[in-house]
């Protein structure tokens, strides 16, 4: 166990922050995977919007990578266009 007032503070903070990564990491793949199975063109378009502004927001704070970020609006962006 942790020696310093410190160090348990920074476990604490970890722990808060590893929980909000992942409920935000969630929350987006279950927004791609969503608009992926999205026939409606319009409804689609509107929906892309929202899953960009998430997949840029992930990648500016790190939680996915930038490069990550880029694919998966680029893919989705093709699938919208398709419609």
């Amino acid at each position: 166990m942790a020696n310093h007032k410190s160090a348990l503070k920074r476990i604490r903070s970890n722990e808060a922050k590893r929980l909000r990564n992942k409920y935000q990491h969630k929350t987006t793949r279950n927004a791609v995977r969503d608009l992926r199975v999205v026939e409606d063109k319009k409804d689609a378009e509107e929906k892309l919007v929202k899953v960009i502004s998430m997949l840029d927001k992930l990648a500016k704070t790190n939680i996915i990578h930038k490069n990550k970020a880029a694919n998966l609006k680029s893919k989705l962006t093709k699938h919208v266009a398709a419609l």
